[in-house]
Parts: structure tokens; sequence; C-alpha cells
């Protein structure tokens, strides 16, 4: 026992030994001190933000003491501002989720709740950039109404005397057609360009139209969380590209066999072929949302998708695409009259419903959307 009690105290002898040369070899011959350093593992202890300064100065000379300087740098405007955030950086990382998820999922909630309340219908992929003054603008449009509602005949070419009546009867936006043969709701992204003819032609055709319009789209220079012309109950401005995709499938779901509806895809850029092929995977998957099959059709105007057709037909020489499996996936149609019949036909329409008016078809030089 007394060995045992001995040996913390030889311990500390030898540590006190230890510490006494470490001392003097730390202190000069001159009997002077050096300054001690702070140790790294204590340093690490103290907040984020620097240090009070010692002694403050007034404005008259006196020196406060370092309790007083401290609390008048905490009440400082600049430490506060450093709490806050390092408060706001701690709230975040304790919190169990991200906040987006349950936005996303309200906002997807919201586009089905518009869906139901409108019908679903006929959903348009297209561009943003191409103006009004563009023909395949008015072809567009021509489709949209004529596909939205029952088929009224339109006013014959011969009443038109001028040439330019005659341009516009040929190319009135493709997208009238739709809505008169559908008789259905025309959806779209709610934004300009193709999207915009798609809303013209149903509202021509005296059908309700329903969109997902997003704050800024390609090419616009400033966000808007509101449409130019359409009721705020027509359409919704979702934050999440991801709830307005879902927005739109979910407009082209078919729930019984009466139902009609269809999915066009216009020409168009990045987000349009982002669309047009989430839209044709969930085609070749089944996940579509319903068991009924939903016509999709690509519009091939002045040959604008040839060079993918192009390159999805080399997918299948490679082997990365079945043979035959995209042609499966859609219908493509270089004109107005050639959807129309499609759809017709996919929806057993009888003849006597189908005498929507397509004007001659233009053959023309495929014309830049910058330039026009």
């Amino acid at each position: 026992m007394a060995a045992a009690a001995a040996a913390p105290s030889s311990v500390g002898a030898g540590l006190g030994s230890g510490l006494g040369l470490a001392r003097s070899s730390l202190t000069p011959s001159d009997g002077r001190r050096r300054r001690r350093c702070r140790s790294p593992s204590l340093s690490s202890l103290h907040p984020p933000w620097p240090a009070a300064p010692r002694l403050v100065c007034r404005s008259s000379g006196a020196r406060l003491p370092r309790e007083s300087a401290v609390a008048a740098a905490a009440n400082s405007p600049r430490r506060q501002q450093q709490i806050g955030e390092h408060e706001e950086e701690v709230a975040a990382a304790m919190e169990p989720e991200r906040s987006s998820p349950h936005e996303v999922r309200e906002e997807m909630a919201r586009c089905f709740d518009l869906v139901r309340r409108l019908g679903r219908g006929a959903v348009y992929l297209g561009s943003s950039r191409v103006p009004p003054t563009h023909p395949q603008y008015l072809q567009a449009a021509e489709l949209a109404r004529e596909a939205s509602t029952s088929s009224v005949p339109l006013p014959s070419l011969a009443t038109f005397t001028t040439l330019i009546f005659n341009i516009i009867l040929i190319f009135i936006p493709h997208i009238i057609k739709i809505a008169r043969l559908l008789d259905c709701t025309t959806w779209s992204g709610a934004g300009p360009g193709f999207m915009d003819a798609a809303n013209q032609g149903a509202l021509e055709a005296g059908k309700p139209v329903g969109g997902f319009k997003i704050g800024k789209e390609a090419g616009e220079w400033t966000s808007s969380n509101f449409h130019p012309y359409l009721p705020s109950e027509c359409y919704l401005t979702c934050r999440f590209f991801s709830a307005r995709k879902h927005g739109l499938v979910d407009a082209a779901v078919r729930n019984c066999p009466t139902d009609r509806t269809a999915v066009i895809a216009l020409p168009g850029g990045i987000g349009t072929l982002d669309e047009l092929f989430e839209m044709m995977a969930l085609i070749q998957l089944e996940r579509i949302g319903s068991t009924l099959p939903v016509p999709f059709l690509l519009l091939n105007y002045d040959s604008y998708y040839s060079k993918l057709l192009e390159f999805l037909n080399d997918c299948e020489e490679w082997g990365t695409v079945a043979p035959g499996e995209v042609a499966s996936l859609w219908k493509v149609c270089n004109g107005n009259h050639e959807a129309l019949e499609y759809l017709a036909q996919f929806y057993d329409v009888p003849l006597a419903e189908r005498n929507y008016c397509i004007s001659p078809q233009l053959k023309q030089q495929a014309t830049s959307y910058a330039t026009s």
C-alpha cells in the first residue's frame, strides 16, 4: 500500500521536474519571461467572430475596464449580425430536412387542383421565343383552335380577296383546330411564343385555357408572376420546374375512354426538349398515370425536328434504342391536316364531324424565329 501510495507522488514529482526543466528552458538567462502562446485546442472553443478589444477609449481619454469593453462590443451592430448569422446556420443544420420538398409537394397539389377544376385536354409544348409574326405561330394557333371544341366550318379561302388575308388563312394557328376537334381544355406553359399561340387559338374557339407559368422564360429579360391577359383562376405561377411538368403531365392523363387528351410538341429549344423527352419516357415506361393511351404528336414544321429524328435513328443503330421503339411512342406530323386526321382516327371521330377547314399548305423555306 505504501508503494502504491508513493506512486502518484513520484509521478507528480516526475512531472514537476519535467515542467521545471521546461520552464527553465523557456526562461532566458537575463531573467525575462517569454510570451506564452495560446493553446490551439483552447482557441477552437472561441466563437467564430473576432475577439473584443481589451480596452476601449472614451472621447475624454478615460479607459473602460475589460468587462465594459466586451459588453459594448457585444451590443455593436456588427456583432449582432454575426450572432444572427451563426444562429441561422445552427438552426438550418438542426432541421430534420430541407423545406423545399414540402414546398414542391404543396405546389404539385395546387397544380393538380387546377387541372381538376379546368379539366384535362390538349397539352402544348413549344418555344417561348417565337414571335406572333412568324408563320408557324399562326399555324400553331390554328391547330389549338380546331382541336379544343366541336367542329365548326371556317370561312372558305374565296371569302378573302386580299393576299394578306389569304396568307393568314393558310397559317391560322394549328392549335385552334385541335380545340374544335377534341372539345377540350387547352394547356400550356402560359408563356409567350408557341404557348401564347395555343392560348389564342383556344380562346378563339371559345374553349377553356389553363396554364402553368414560370416566373421567367428563356429569352425574357424580366420575370413576372402574372399573365398579361389570362384570368388568375386559369393559371398557376410555379416556383419549381418539377411541379410545372407534373401539372402538364396530369393535364394529359385520360381517366376514362371518353376523355380526349393529347400532347402536342411544337418546335422549341432546351426547355421544350426537356418536356418532350420526359413525356416520351413516361409513355415508354407506362408511367404517365393511366393505362389508357395518350396520343403524342411531334409537329415537324418546316423539317424543324428532322435532325433530331436522324439522331434517334442513329441511336437505334447503336443499340441504345430498340428498333421501331421511338416510332411507337409518337406520331410525327409535318402539318396541321396530318395532325388533325391522326387525332380524329385515334378517337374515332365521325367523318361528318371532321369539317375543319385547313388551307393548302404553303411550301416555304425555314425562317429563323429571331429574324421574323
